[in-house]
């Protein structure tokens, strides 16, 4: 257990001990709810996706295909709802400088060299030893705040007036399902959706129908590349991997399945490395775990890795036969929508914390750092150092002060 005061340690007590080598591997579920679970993360993922393609002119199929595999992999190999997420500081900084593919393939490989080197050398552990979980819980609020603002800012007022009605409507349709279990509300949230998009379908918009294949990268990064990858987008990008994929997922996977054998952070780092370390040879976008994408996949029905794997299969469908204009492919899914989708993850995500309300100076330190790491520049890696290092300097000024 974690520490509720400054004055007490601030880890975890070993779980009971869990022979994973002879446990049973949990079942993959292939259920109505798993199927809407899949569709849990999309809000976050489907604009990333769509932005990075349209700015850099990576080819569409094998950044759909590629993803889609990591997915289902991830899904068979945790038995979780576990998806795959692009790295977002990545993604940002593509989309804001139209980088070249070879430049982020050449990030992609970094982080996962480096991330490989932390889990296996014992770094990653000594970090989740050494962080507070009021400042994990900052991490997780401060996500959450990034993604209500986006679909507070960016996708419920993208179609106007008629988008709020679409709006008012999925989110009615979230609260008045969100227990049942014959009809899982992210189904039908969806299927209103396409319906929504195909009615107001433009007249001078193709349709984003055709087969295709996947296509190599044309070339492997250069040497210069690589080294402007380390500095423009490594750096930034690793902080917010460390608090948010690996550990504010290991502590989500800890408050969801506690029934589980608990989930080291070196098995996560070690997946999230050796995920970028093939995605990028094949031309796809460097990726991630993350807690926001695994609560988007609880929240709306999934309990196994069946929604992580049917949520492959989709992207994989999509990338050979939907995804040829990414535009077009895009409006499928109305902003309205997405935003709804993502509103319901961010608030999931942000409710996580009220485990620690009525331990006062954690739930202070957590907010500052929820808000730290939202809005500030760097905000992951300031929260992340600066709310560990005041968890401990004020555990020191409390204990000097005893008698």
């Amino acid at each position: 257990m974690y520490a509720t005061t400054p004055d007490s340690a601030a880890r975890e007590t070993p779980g009971p001990s869990v022979d994973s080598s002879i446990a049973p591997p949990a079942p993959l579920l292939f259920t109505r709810r798993e199927f809407a679970g899949a569709f849990g993360d999309l809000g976050t993922d489907l604009p990333l996706l769509v932005g990075v393609i349209v700015a850099t002119g990576m080819d569409p199929t094998t950044v759909f295909v590629v993803f889609g595999v990591l997915q289902m992999l991830s899904g068979l190999a945790y038995r979780l709802p576990m998806p795959v997420q692009p790295l977002k500081a990545m993604a940002a900084i593509a989309i804001s400088t139209k980088l070249a593919p070879p430049l982020l393939a050449a990030g992609g490989l970094i982080v996962g060299a480096v991330m490989l080197v932390l889990a296996n050398t014992g770094l990653l552990g000594w970090l989740a030893r050494t962080v507070p979980k009021a400042v994990v819980r900052g991490i997780q609020v401060g996500l959450g705040l990034q993604l209500a603002t986006l679909a507070l800012r960016r996708f419920l007022p993208s179609e106007g007036g008629r988008g709020y009605i679409v709006a008012a409507v999925a989110l009615g349709l979230v609260v008045t399902l969100r227990e049942n279990r014959r009809v899982p509300a992210a189904l039908v949230v969806i299927g209103l959706g396409v319906l929504y998009a195909m009615i107001g379908w433009p007249a001078d918009v193709a349709a984003p129908f055709g087969a295709r294949l996947p296509v190599l990268p044309a070339r492997w990064p250069t040497l210069d590349e690589f080294a402007r990858a380390s500095v423009l987008l490594a750096l930034p990008q690793i902080a917010l991997s460390l608090g948010n994929s690996v550990l504010a997922t290991r502590q989500v996977v800890a408050d969801l399945f506690p029934e589980r054998a608990p989930l080291t952070v070196q098995r996560i780092g070690t997946t999230y490395a050796l995920m970028n370390l093939m995605a990028a040879p094949l031309g796809g976008l460097p990726v991630c775990h993350g807690s926001g994408g695994m609560v988007g996949h609880y929240t709306f029905g999934a309990r196994s890795g069946g929604s992580v794997v049917l949520y492959g299969g989709f992207l994989l469908l999509a990338g050979f036969f939907l995804v040829g204009d990414p535009a077009s492919f895009q409006r499928l899914f109305p902003g309205p929508v997405l935003g709804v989708l993502l509103l319901v993850e961010a608030v999931a995500v942000m409710l996580l914390a009220r485990d620690i309300v009525r331990q006062r100076w954690a739930f202070m330190l957590t907010l500052a750092c929820g808000v730290t790491a939202a809005y500030a520049p760097y905000g992951y890696a300031v929260a992340l150092v600066a709310g560990t290092v005041a968890w401990y300097v004020a555990r020191r000024v409390r204990r000097a002060q005893q008698p």
